[in-house]
């Protein structure tokens, strides 16, 4: 048995939910980030519990984090019973794990305090809120990373009340990175999918994103995966790595490129038996494989400190599940100092660092602004030379800065409809290099791939741009907003196309 030692916010956070309950506040939520120790603040809170003789049940909503869970009290001395489809065993009935799915099927068991792990899904499920509105007048806990999940704080007639009351912050990743307790990370993002004209649907967590078919559509293809490949073996090349992809059959494609490469890769998702999926990562950790690859399997409950790099391949709106996926890689590890993530979707660019602060309040339902523009500080983009995603003009990882264009006077301008049949500009040399190298910097700004930067340069000047030299710089207002134009028109065609 392992003896139980809280640092010093998670002693804190334990004592401010106690007050909670104290002052009334039944429905709490415990923020913590990934590798705050959301596991010793379970314990603590159970053991708490049951010096009062209190009788617990911790809830999960997937197999793997019920056997998580159940290992670690365990290991930490808590004996306890398990309701979890066959796999239930009851011969300890004061503290449960089980699983929500099971529980909505044959009711609450009859305990006094309820945790929800992974709260954050709590809004979006009904089996949850019907179980909490069966539990009304005694306390319940939820523990997530993403308490800003819509619905947390919003009002609910047969609940008489919030689904949560009161948040409490255990610590910020900020905070955490300063103590050691997580890593800080280095992110280059060499090029992005093109998603215009692609619809959001609302995920289970009420954000907009896309949906599976269309990343799969957008990001399955030979020359996307081959420069995830490249990339790695030029930024990251043995280092552990878990690849995020848009769907299965996008993952496997990743892996057998990997594989041809001669990287030892391998392929997991939720279709595995037990046994699979336990070997699968075993070999993983032992360093039998390189990379493991996934669409959304590894995001929750999944704990790999000594996994060095992250290869998001799968576009996202969701704040959420970004943060899910960049999590797995920002725990610390013997010899691992800092984490590297390899962003092929775009994402970096339009949500910002994992870590950066985040909207730590609970969600009530009602219209507001996005987190995202709600945010101050500017938001990365890549370094025009070497796709480092930074902030600051000079790239710290590279040391390139663009020019810029000050020599330049612009004044605001309104867009206008690009002929295609119209007559081709005329200009010199230095005019087409000018253009160029500032669809250089877009590039590097939004992902353009080289062929969509050509084609643009071809339908202005009637040439395409193999004299050029590729030096890139910052765009004028003038190039984005021809840009955006030609973009306004490809979009049109497509779905007149279409």
């Amino acid at each position: 048995m392992t003896e139980l030692e809280l640092r010093p916010y998670q002693a804190a956070a334990i004592q401010s939910l106690r007050l909670g309950l104290g002052e009334g506040y039944l429905r709490q939520m415990l923020y913590g980030p990934t590798g705050c120790g959301k596991t010793a603040l379970s314990v603590g809170l159970v053991k708490g519990a049951r010096l009062k003789g209190k009788r617990v049940a911790f809830l999960a909503n997937r197999i793997q984090l019920v056997e998580q869970a159940s290992r670690t009290f365990r290991k930490y001395g808590i004996d306890h019973g398990v309701i979890q489809g066959e796999n239930s065993r009851r011969e300890y009935e004061n503290v449960l794990v089980c699983s929500i799915q099971t529980i909505a099927k044959r009711g609450i068991p009859d305990v006094d305090f309820i945790i929800i792990d992974e709260a954050h899904g709590v809004a979006g499920s009904k089996d949850y809120r019907g179980i909490i509105e069966t539990f009304a007048g005694k306390p319940v806990i939820g523990l997530s990373a993403s308490p800003f999940a819509k619905g947390l704080g919003k009002v609910y007639d047969n609940l008489g009340g919030p689904l949560f009351e009161r948040m409490v912050i255990a610590s910020s990743i900020r905070e955490l990175i300063d103590d050691g307790f997580l890593v800080d990370c280095d992110i280059y993002a060499p090029g992005e999918p093109d998603m215009t004209g692609f619809k959001q649907v609302k995920n289970r967590f009420g954000e907009l994103d896309y949906s599976d078919m269309d990343v799969g559509e957008a990001t399955d293809k030979p020359e996307l995966i081959g420069d995830i490949v490249t990339h790695w073996m030029r930024l990251a090349k043995g280092t552990p790595t878990v690849v995020f992809a848009s769907n299965i059959a996008h993952s496997k494609h990743i892996v057998e490129q990997f594989l041809a490469a001669g990287v030892t890769a391998e392929h997991i998702d939720c279709y595995d038996d037990t046994d699979t999926r336990r070997e699968t990562l075993k070999r993983f950790e032992n360093g039998q494989t390189t990379i493991i690859s996934n669409s959304a399997l590894l995001a929750e409950g999944w704990d790999a400190p000594f996994c060095q790099t992250l290869i998001l391949a799968r576009p996202t709106k969701s704040l959420i599940r970004y943060l899910q996926m960049a999590g797995r890689v920002l725990r610390p590890s013997e010899g691992k100092t800092r984490a590297l993530i390899l962003d092929h979707s775009g994402t970096v660019k339009h949500l910002g660092f994992p870590t950066d602060d985040l909207p730590l309040e609970l969600d009530d339902g009602k219209p507001k602004k996005s987190a995202q523009a709600k945010k101050k500080e500017k938001l990365p983009t890549a370094c025009a030379k070497c796709a480092f995603m930074k902030t600051a003009h000079k790239c710290p990882a590279c040391g390139f800065a663009p020019e810029k264009q000050n020599d330049v006077q612009m004044a605001d301008g309104e867009l206008v409809k690009q002929d295609r049949t119209a007559k081709k500009v005329k200009a010199t040399q230095a005019e087409k290099q000018q253009f160029f190298s500032e669809l250089l910097g877009l590039k590097a700004m939004r992902g353009y791939s080289d062929g969509r930067i050509a084609n643009i340069f071809r339908e202005k000047y009637g040439v395409w741009p193999n004299a050029m030299e590729k030096l890139a710089c910052e765009p004028s207002k003038e190039t984005r907003a021809y840009v955006q134009s030609r973009n306004i028109a490809y979009a049109k065609g497509m779905k007149h196309a279409a």
